[in-house]
């Protein structure tokens, strides 16, 4: 399509947008883009639909039908309304969750969804103000609904919002629900949307599901007399603006800990983030006011949520006394490492008990779990996908952690996404315990690498926005796919896996087996022969193309780490220039 044919096409979207089924304001920015000589957010505006996706929606706020506003929100809350009573016919009382965080307009989008799902004579249950994304979860269970919604961008910088929707089982929606959603959704036109509430089938919930949930948390806890003789662990939070601000020390108080610290200006409840470039925990600035406040108070460590509380961010300090940002691989590493150890000196591990990891996050976890006979699954990206190893087994065997390379990670069963709080109170309770023994969690994470092997994670993120990047990422996946890369830093591609088709690749045999997954995802890996693993991934919710790098060595001392580092980095350059990015 010519630059010209496309903006004839987003005119003409446009232009529906003037009718008086849309607000005066919507009217008048819709009216600015058309008048703009500049075309381009015109173009960003309205060159697609917004997409509702497995995982929901998310994109930046605004007029147009590649944004969210409360009218995209408005058709793919009738899409998910049609679609849970197509999958309950006859049923009378049926009721959904919803939440939302502290994001602009947050509020009025989730008012908007209850609406619309009361207005389909679905019950609602609204939280009363903003609630962490892991709480809704397990609300869904909790109030044994039949789905659920969270509005929140997750991480995303302060311009985006989205709508997360969950499923019975409390977890974001997987098939056949996820493509039947998106057909119903697809389906729905701006005048099929009921917007007009019905009172009677909306609930206001708060301070009894936070209690539940709360009481729920404490389940991960797994040694309290370590707890009990550490109380006095120097704790440093962030909310970061967001949604974890009450209910993180609430939850840390009840698991025993008494010397718990705030960062007062990022306990403020604010769609801007004023504090921070970007509410991401992944960010080292967004933990620059936690690190002040921990080097003021000479904290043990420092904890932070991002905005809707499901992931979480660690800074302990390091052989030195500085403060270092623990990341997602290591975080989830640290977590598989306590959880199995102490399990088995309390005498609680069971032999069906059993732990599961992302395809892109660290391998130093299957080393442990093999280490330790405990069980080991890989599964996509995505908590929906950890939650559906934790459905398949349920009653038969017991889920005890799961993470992803992402700063999130789930240690208890009654929720099925990401949970920071609970994340958190059990990272606390592994600081109380290296506390216990003279140790730091620093010298903890050496530990794990004396034992199982050095590793360095990096990702390399290449943003491509607009309609342009777009079809720019596209092109990059059929580029890796036609022409592999034969080394990656100097080492040899020896396998190659390919989840769009299921495919495992011995490249020195050219022997093709069948890969053991649910589904089809546009993801390719390439092992190399020195232990090199590098997965490439389009990001399904920004306008991203995710490079996973692991890099392998023998870390020989705890001083040696430095080194481990310095050599992993430099291979690391190696393998973009590999790829070429």
């Amino acid at each position: 399509m010519s630059n010209e044919e496309l903006i004839k096409k987003c005119t003409e979207t446009a232009e529906k947008w003037l009718s008086p089924a849309f607000d005066a304001e919507t009217q008048a920015e819709v009216k600015a883009m058309l008048e703009n000589e500049d075309k381009t957010p015109l173009i960003d505006a309205f060159y697609q639909n917004l997409e509702f996706g497995t995982g929901g929606l998310r994109g930046i706020m605004g007029a147009g039908t590649n944004r969210m506003n409360k009218y995209i929100v408005g058709m793919a809350t009738q899409g998910f309304a049609n679609y849970i009573l197509k999958a309950f016919p006859g049923r009378t009382d049926l009721s959904v969750v919803v939440g939302h965080d502290c994001r602009n307009n947050g509020r009025m989008f989730a008012e908007t969804v209850a609406a619309i799902f009361s207005a389909n004579g679905i019950k609602a249950y609204l939280f009363e103000s903003l609630r962490p994304t892991p709480e809704i979860s397990f609300a869904i269970r909790q109030l044994g609904a039949q789905a659920g919604v969270n509005v929140t961008a997750s991480h995303n910088p302060r311009e985006y919002n989205g709508y997360k929707a969950y499923w019975e089982d409390g977890a974001q929606v997987l098939a056949p629900h996820d493509t039947g959603i998106i057909d119903e959704v697809n389906k729905v036109t701006i005048d099929d949307v009921k917007f007009e509430a019905n009172p009677d089938l909306i609930e206001i919930i708060g301070g009894e599901m936070d209690f539940d949930y709360m009481t729920a948390v404490h389940e991960a806890l797994i040694d309290q007399e370590v707890i009990n003789r550490q109380k006095d662990l120097n704790i440093v939070y962030s909310a970061m603006h967001g949604t974890g601000r009450v209910i993180v020390p609430l939850c840390l108080r009840s698991w025993g800990f008494q010397n718990i610290h705030v960062v007062p200006e990022q306990m403020v409840v604010d769609g801007d983030f004023p504090t921070v470039v970007s509410p991401n925990p992944e960010n080292a600035e967004a933990m620059t006011l936690g690190m002040k406040l921990g080097t003021k108070l000479n904290a043990d460590l420092v904890v932070a949520t991002d905005p809707d509380a499901d992931r979480l961010a660690i800074v302990c300090r390091d052989n030195k006394g500085e403060w270092m940002i623990i990341n997602g691989n290591q975080t989830a590493m640290m977590f598989c490492y306590y959880i199995i150890k102490n399990k088995k000196a309390l005498g609680t591990l069971a032999p069906t008990d059993f732990l599961v990891k992302t395809i892109v996050t660290t391998e130093v976890i299957a080393e442990i779990a093999k280490k330790n006979n405990v069980e080991i699954r890989d599964c996509y990206t995505g908590f929906k996908w950890i939650a559906r190893e934790i459905a398949i087994s349920e009653g038969k065997q017991k889920y005890i952690g799961g993470g992803e390379e992402s700063f999130g990670f789930l240690p208890f069963d009654k929720v099925r996404d990401k949970d920071a709080p609970a994340s958190i109170c059990l990272i606390c309770e592994i600081a109380a315990w290296a506390k216990d023994q003279g140790k730091t969690l620093y010298d903890l994470l050496m530990e794990i690498y004396l034992e199982y092997g050095f590793s360095k994670e990096y990702t390399i993120n290449v943003t491509k926005p607009g309609k342009s990047g777009a079809d720019e990422i596209k092109q990059m996946m059929v580029d890796f796919r036609a022409n592999p890369p034969k080394e990656l830093g100097g080492a040899k591609v020896v396998t190659i896996k390919d989840y769009k088709t299921l495919e495992q690749t011995d490249v020195t045999t050219g022997t093709v087996t069948k890969l053991n997954f649910p589904t089809t995802s546009n993801v390719l890996q390439y092992f190399c022969e020195d232990g090199t693993k590098v997965s490439v991934r389009p990001s399904g919710t920004e306008p991203k193309i995710k490079f996973y790098c692991e890099v392998k060595d023998t870390m020989k001392c705890p001083g040696c780490y430095a080194g481990c580092t310095e050599k992993a980095m430099q291979k690391i350059e190696a393998i973009k220039k590999s790829l070429n990015v």
